[in-house]
């Protein structure tokens, strides 16, 4: 009988056994995404490149925990990401604008995903020797009223202006919020990529541009611009108090689904909104203390 009884307990322990690890099998899974199950497929990402290094980032950690999902980001402009993702041609478009800004673009049929705010400002070549600048000089330098850097106390060196494209959202918000709306001159070259916009300014005497923040690093080789006495800080921009600054939007036709939506709930997931996107010089949106619609206006959250 004790024979039994000590076989009974073994078979019991046992099945404890199993099942408490087949529990931990399950449980122990790597990084899901969708009900447990891992994120596979393929889709391609374009827009603004002042938001291509966040959205490359996440994508990035994002394929480590799902390595058979492929996502592919593309720069080309705020105007362009609209364009493709209201066409069909991507699944995701970014843009630095609302997508009731852009002439064209059916806003209602696009669904608008707020991942993170973006500040900017001006940018100039560090031998310029000015590090703050008006609101009204800075429409004068990029309206070519001001065409030397001496007439603003700088050294005595011409003006080079380095423009973006008309499809770029970042000029878009740089226009509306740091020019007050007027229109840059031809400048000295017109740039599709913020990253060759930052080298041209470093490596061009006199050069001015206009940058995100996640630009302005240690090493950049560029000096950005305080206006009006206040810097383009993080913290100004979510007090409202440095006016350059905008959304980032990650839109889908319609509402998202499969991988674009296992992806877009990666990017607002804590994760990445806590850590990756100050790492990677962007504020989160849950962050700002003021909020802005796709008329410009600005109010207390």
């Amino acid at each position: 009988m004790k024979k039994m009884k000590s076989a009974y307990l073994l078979a019991v322990l046992a099945m404890l056994l199993v099942f408490a690890t087949a529990c931990g099998n399950k449980n122990n899974e790597g990084a899901s995404t969708d009900g447990g199950k891992k994120a596979s497929g393929s889709i391609v990402i374009s827009g603004s490149s002042a938001m291509q290094p966040l959205v490359a980032a996440a994508a990035e950690q994002f394929k480590q925990d799902n390595p058979d999902a492929d996502i592919q980001v593309q720069a080309g402009g705020s105007g362009t990401g609209l364009s493709q993702v209201s066409e069909g041609a991507v699944k995701i478009g970014n843009s630095d604008v609302f997508a009731e800004e852009k002439e064209g673009i059916p806003a209602d049929k696009l669904k608008d995903h707020q991942v993170a705010v973006v500040g900017m400002s001006a940018a100039v070549n560090p031998e310029v020797g000015i590090k703050d600048i008006s609101k009204k000089d800075l429409i004068k330098v990029f309206t070519g009223k001001v065409k030397n850097w001496k007439e603003l106390g700088g050294k005595d060196q011409k003006i080079a202006l380095i423009n973006r494209p008309d499809s770029s959202g970042t000029r878009a918000t740089f226009v509306k919020y740091g020019l007050d709306g007027n229109t840059p001159v031809e400048g000295a070259a017109t740039e599709d990529s913020s990253n060759t916009v930052q080298k041209l300014i470093k490596e061009t005497p006199g050069a001015v541009g206009y940058l995100a923040f996640s630009y302005f690093t240690d090493n950049s080789g560029v000096t950005p611009l305080s206006i009006d006495g206040v810097k383009p800080t993080d913290e100004n921009v979510q007090t409202g108090k440095f006016p350059i600054w905008a959304y980032e939007h990650s839109y889908t036709k319609g509402e998202p689904k499969g991988l674009e939506k296992q992806f877009l709930d990666y990017l607002m997931s804590d994760d990445i909104q806590n850590k990756l996107v100050p790492d990677q010089g962007y504020i989160p949106a849950s962050k700002m203390k003021v909020k802005r619609d796709a008329e410009g206006k600005v109010t207390k959250k």
